[in-house]
């Protein structure tokens, strides 16, 4: 059994007990009272102090991030922290570092717990102000690099992933074909508009799920999925749909970015390709997370006919859409 096998059976086994002896450190003793917070990619926890203050444990999935790729996730992080941006940013622990590790090698590390509440919705002022604040980490973001995290491109998000999909024997023979043609049609489309856009330390998934609003104002939550790419990645998913909806969307929170920030609007280009890649990498991801108990109920309907059918759809109409 290799190493990484053996930490994620540990991953899978996580113990409350092994949780809390864990982060008992520098002081800090719990409750034993806990919370377990929402991560499909993750094991997080919020964890009551004996001194009635709270702390947010992140226990990483083994295999999936470096400990410099970590690193490089909370640097920027703590680098948003510095330039008075709200965000949940990692505490120190002992060694003068924010990533520690269990007795049995799973990484970790702690966060202060934030209060607020998450949009249901957003109103035009809160697009705007979503748009500033992105604007506001984008100029963090393009200070330092960020070695040892993923570059977006279509060839890592498409191409690797779709090989990913076919050598794990996920894509039915029926239905293979035609969604490997539409994706490699797009990375075809996609590739020569990458070699010339800037690309920079993003969040990487500006949901609305990862949005709370605070006592400080908007703030995005986990940055697990930083990466190295284009500024609106971080923009198009708040915006929504292609329709006039979505373009309104995208206006309101562009009107409140270039209040802090200039917006290269040739970016806007790159929108549906980014969504095509978002499809293929979400169906890629999962397939790489069946063994995990949790996927299979999470999403039951990965791998039938029917899901598979309907991604090959869907993808297919984003080659319509590119042209």
């Amino acid at each position: 059994m290799s190493r990484t096998t053996s930490l994620t059976d540990t991953f899978y086994s996580l113990t409350p007990e092994r949780v809390l002896d864990s982060v008992e450190v520098d002081g800090r003793r719990c409750t034993g009272r806990f919370i377990v917070l929402n991560s499909y990619e993750n094991r997080v926890y919020q964890l009551e102090l004996e001194d009635d203050s709270y702390v947010v444990g992140k226990f990483y999935r083994p295999g999936r991030w470096s400990e410099d790729a970590i690193l490089d996730e909370h640097d920027f992080v703590l680098d948003l922290e510095e330039a008075e941006i709200a965000v949940a940013a990692p505490l120190e622990l002992p060694g003068e570092t924010t990533l520690s590790q269990t007795p049995d090698g799973i990484r970790f590390a702690l966060f202060p717990r934030v209060g607020g509440r998450a949009p249901e919705e957003m109103s035009d002022m809160e697009l705007r102000e979503a748009g500033r604040l992105i604007a506001r980490i984008h100029s963090v973001g393009r200070t330092e690099d960020a070695e040892h995290r993923l570059r977006m491109t279509p060839s890592r998000w498409l191409g690797h992933n779709v090989r990913t999909l076919i050598e794990g024997g996920h894509l039915p023979g029926d239905v293979r074909a035609r969604y490997v043609a539409s994706a490699e049609a797009i990375e075809r489309w996609a590739e020569p508009l990458w070699a010339d856009v800037a690309v920079q330390r993003i969040h990487g998934d500006c949901h609305i799920g990862n949005l709370l609003r605070s006592p400080a104002g908007l703030l995005f939550l986990d940055f697990d999925d930083m990466v190295v790419g284009p500024a609106v990645q971080d923009l198009w998913l708040l915006a929504g749909g292609r329709d006039a909806w979505g373009q309104r969307r995208m206006e309101l929170l562009l009107e409140g970015y270039n209040m802090m920030a200039r917006f290269d609007r040739r970016e806007l280009k790159l929108v549906e390709a980014l969504r095509a890649m978002r499809m293929v990498h979400f169906a890629a991801w999962i397939a790489r997370r069946w063994e995990d108990p949790a996927f299979p109920i999470a999403f039951p309907a990965f791998g039938t006919r029917t899901w598979w059918e309907a991604e090959a759809a869907a993808l297919a109409e984003q080659v319509g859409v590119l042209g």
